[in-house]
Parts: C-alpha cells; sequence; structure tokens
C-alpha cells in the first residue's frame, strides 16, 4: 500500500486523523472554515519546513506544480499564499501545541528503553533555553532590547533518545528561571540545569515533588558545611560535602540540606562545583548527569540549523508561534520514523532524504534503508564540542 502513496504522505499519515481533528475542535479552528482547513494549513507548513522552503509564496509555487498529485497528498481545495497567511495569522497556534504534545508522547514510548550516559532506571531531564532573535521594525511585539526583538524557545529534554517533553514559547527577555513555575514535577525523575536556573525557593518544590536536581552552584552562595565524604580524586571528584545554607533569606527559601560536589573535568582541567538534593548517587555520576546536559544545547542546535525557525513566514505573535510548533512535530515525526523503522543513521541524513523525496512514491523502509550514507558529516555531535 506504501508503495502507491507519496513520501509526504506516509509522513503525515503517522498523524492519527480523531488525534488531530480533538485539537481543531479544542480550539475551534475550523469554525467557519470552507474551504482551507487546519489540515491544509499543518500541510503547507509541515511541507515548508520538510523541504526547506523560505517563504509562502515559495510552498505555494512548489505545490501548485504538482497540482494534479495535491488530492493525494491530503490537500482540499486552492493554495495560495494569502490564504496560508490569514491562517497562520488567526488560527490559534495551541493546536499544533496540543499536536506535538500528542506525537511526543507518543515518540516517548518509543525511545523509553534508550541508554542514558549513566546507569539510571530514573528520567533525566535537561532543561535549557534558545533565543531566537527577530527584526524589531517587523515584529515589534517582540521587543527584547531598544534596537533588537527575540523571542525564547524554552525545552525540557528528555535525555533518552532526545525528544522534548515540554516546550514553551515566551518573550526574549522573561528569566529562564521563571519557566520552573511551569514545569509538572515527576516523582523520582532528575532535572539538570545550568546555574542560570538557580533559585532556592524554585528548586525547593522541586525537593518537594520529590524529584532530584542537579545543577551549578553560584561562587556569591555561601555555605556551611555539615559533613565531608569520601572521595576518589582519580575521578576527578576534589570534595563531596554536605551542606547549608548560610544566607537567613536562602534558609527561608531551602530549609533543608544540600549536597555540593566540586569536580575537575580530566580533559579540560575546568573546576565546577555542582548542587544537587540527591545524596545516594556517586558523586561522579552528579558530574557526568549534569555533562550530559548537552543534548539539550545541540537539540537547539540541530532545529536551528535544519528546520525553519530563524527565518519567519510571518510576523505575528500568532504566525511565528504556529510555525515553531510545527516545526517541532516535523522533528518528532522524524525521530518517530526513525524508531519505527529502526534506522541506523543520524535524524539529519534522515531529513535530508525525505526532503528531496516527498513527491515520491517509494516506501519509507525501502528509501531510508537503500540509500547510501553519505551526508553523516551533518551528525550534530561532531560539530558542537560540549561546553560545561
Amino acid at each position: 500500500m506504501n508503495a502507491e502513496k507519496f513520501v509526504f504522505s506516509q509522513i503525515t499519515d503517522l498523524i492519527h486523523p480523531e488525534q488531530f481533528r480533538r485539537c481543531v475542535q479544542r480550539y475551534s479552528g475550523d469554525y467557519k472554515v470552507k474551504t482551507f482547513s487546519c489540515w491544509n494549513q499543518f500541510l503547507c507548513m509541515a511541507f515548508g519546513q520538510l523541504t526547506y522552503r523560505e517563504s509562502l509564496h515559495d510552498i505555494e509555487v512548489c505545490l501548485r506544480s504538482r497540482q494534479e498529485q495535491l488530492y493525494h497528498l491530503g490537500f482540499h481545495g486552492a493554495i495560495s499564499h494569502s490564504t496560508l497567511a490569514d491562517a497562520n495569522h488567526s488560527r490559534d497556534w495551541r493546536i499544533y501545541a496540543d499536536l506535538a504534545q500528542v506525537l511526543i508522547k507518543r515518540a516517548r514510548v518509543l525511545y523509553q528503553n534508550e541508554p542514558l550516559a549513566v546507569d539510571l532506571d530514573e528520567t533525566v531531564y535537561a532543561l535549557d533555553s534558545t533565543t531566537i532573535d527577530l527584526c524589531l521594525n517587523l515584529f515589534p511585539w517582540a521587543r527584547f532590547r531598544r534596537t533588537k526583538a527575540a523571542i525564547k524557545l524554552h525545552t525540557l529534554l528528555d535525555l533518552r533518545g532526545s525528544i522534548p517533553s515540554f516546550l514553551s514559547i515566551s518573550e526574549g527577555k522573561m528569566a529562564d528561571v521563571r519557566i520552573l513555575d511551569d514545569l509538572v514535577v515527576e516523582p523520582g525523575s532528575f532535572y539538570v540545569m545550568d546555574r542560570g536556573y538557580v533559585d532556592f525557593e524554585r528548586l525547593y518544590m522541586i525537593a518537594l515533588d520529590l524529584a532530584f536536581f542537579v545543577t551549578r552552584t553560584k561562587s556569591r552562595i555561601q555555605f556551611n558545611r555539615l559533613e565531608s565524604r569520601l572521595v576518589d580524586s582519580e575521578t576527578g571528584v576534589r570534595s563531596d560535602q554536605v551542606v547549608w545554607l548560610r544566607n537567613p533569606a536562602s534558609v527561608r527559601h531551602y530549609p533543608d540540606k544540600l549536597r555540593r560536589v566540586h569536580y575537575v573535568d580530566q580533559d579540560t582541567g575546568k573546576s565546577l562545583t555542582f548542587l544537587t538534593n540527591n545524596f545516594a548517587l556517586p558523586a561522579v555520576v552528579i558530574a557526568l548527569l549534569y555533562k550530559s546536559r548537552w543534548k539539550v544545547e545541540l537539540f537547539f542546535k540541530w532545529i536551528k540549523q535544519h528546520l525553519r525557525i530563524k527565518h519567519f513566514y510571518g510576523t505575528s505573535d500568532n504566525a511565528v508561534k504556529t510555525q515553531v510548533w510545527i516545526s517541532i512535530c516535523v522533528y518528532v515525526l522524524v525521530a518517530i520514523i526513525k524508531k519505527q523503522l529502526k534506522l541506523e543513521g543520524s535524524l539529519y541524513r534522515i531529513l535530508q532524504i525525505l526532503s528531496v523525496n516527498a513527491f515520491e512514491k517509494v516506501p519509507l523502509d525501502q528509501l531510508l534503508t537503500e540509500t547510501p550514507l553519505q551526508f553523516e558529516e551533518g551528525s550534530l555531535p561532531k560539530q558542537l564540542a560540549f561546553n560545561w
């Protein structure tokens, strides 16, 4: 059956129609819409992401050049860049945010047995944000500085398979630490963050939810040492201490003990001090957990390089968020394909093959397994060195 379908249709068939319909109905996306439905909008935008289209006009030209095939791709009705622009401007971006969450839930099940950098049964998340620069003249609603506009993409990445479990888009000037207020903490899980998220009141809420955090401490924070543990200096660990916050105001926000681990990276010689509320894991595992945070940086670099989230098709707040969420949907769809077909190549390779074969009638498993491995230079771990 797949041999009779276009590659693009095989990708979008991974989205269950009933799940998509529920996302649309939740926000009345197709209310009074006669021709250009939310599904058409999604297909156009997903096509633009998958094939690297530069503009809505570019999407229109490419799709109209295949006019006789559009019905078989799932399109119903005429396609024009003005109609697509109106849809991006007016239809609630949360439709596609909810769709992304449906796909993410499915992908996380597929990747739940992926190995971690350390031997742990618990779920490990890395939390970070990336700033997406915008032109202030075109995006005045996203003012960041006096002459600059920007938005932030906050991501909580499940390190088993690098699947984002939580995403949020905010104004560029919002402090990263505030996103902790929006997280639904899972008991027993680990949350790995850089020192920009050190806020003892918020960290204590994670501890009260019976979860664990690993972060770097700030130099100005003072502690009282309660206990020193034995360490193996050959692992890079210099000290492992149980501490109490010294500042009375900090104690009010975090009225409990903390663990402070001093670690020296043996490759770079860099000295690092971590804070955690986990007292059971070996100190070197705490350091390795923090080191695994580099995966969220790879995720940001990957989507910025290979998806359309730095150049936007529309200038309104709704159009920008719609485009970002649909790009996340495309990323997760590629991740699902990789896992379902048990492919060994990188996501970059898979995306490149799909992008140039969207109108071919070849089964995905045949297309992606028989194509020679020739683009592996795009594999991000070779491009981004870890930075503590």
